[in-house]
This record gives C-alpha cells, structure tokens and sequence, in this order.
C-alpha cells in the first residue's frame, strides 16, 4: 500500500532502466513542479501491474535521483532496491513525466 501522501507514477516497462519513462499523476502544479522539483514520496506503478514505493530526491549532491524499495515482477523476477539518476522533468498535460537516467553510484 502506498504511502497516503505518495504520488502515483504510472512506468512504461515492467522495470528501470536508462531512458525509461515514469509520468507523475495528480501533482498539484505540473508544470511549476518540472521547472522546480521538489521531494516528494512515489508510488512506481510497472506496465505488469506491480507496484513499489520510491523516493525522488531533487536535490541530492550528483543531481536529481529516484530511490526505489525492491519489486517483484509480476513474471516472479525480483529486482533489488535501487537509485536512479533522474535525466529530466517533462510537463506532458497534467502530468510530469520523468526520464529516468543511470543507476546511482551509494
């Protein structure tokens, strides 16, 4: 269950990867929020229907990063707790989609 102040980001795949893209659901002010991200808590829905709680941290020392609790695939694949760079905020309509970048040096 998502955190009750989470915001939902619906992923095109199954997992991250560089150049993956997650779009950001019911921000308040899309367009204010891609110029200026600010942290906030995530609920990671994959194109599979699973779902994992994350972390977008704008203002971490190398740049924005996403950190994400570990998943299973609906196929049954696991897939560890991860940090993402985060390459771009996009305002698409409503929405601000996130352009994920490399995984996170910790």
């Amino acid at each position: 269950m998502p955190h009750p102040k989470a915001y939902l980001a619906l992923c095109t795949h199954t997992h991250l990867f560089p150049g993956a893209r997650c779009r950001l659901q019911d921000l308040p002010h899309p367009e204010a929020f891609a110029a200026t991200p600010e942290p906030i808590d995530v609920y990671l829905r994959f194109s599979d229907g699973t779902a994992t709680a994350a972390e977008l941290h704008p203002d971490a020392p190398t740049g924005p990063t996403l950190t994400v609790a570990a998943y299973s695939t609906a196929a049954g694949t696991p897939v560890d707790d991860s940090t993402w760079t985060v390459k771009g905020f996009t305002p698409k309509q409503a929405e601000v989609e996130l352009t994920i970048g490399t995984p996170a040096r910790t």
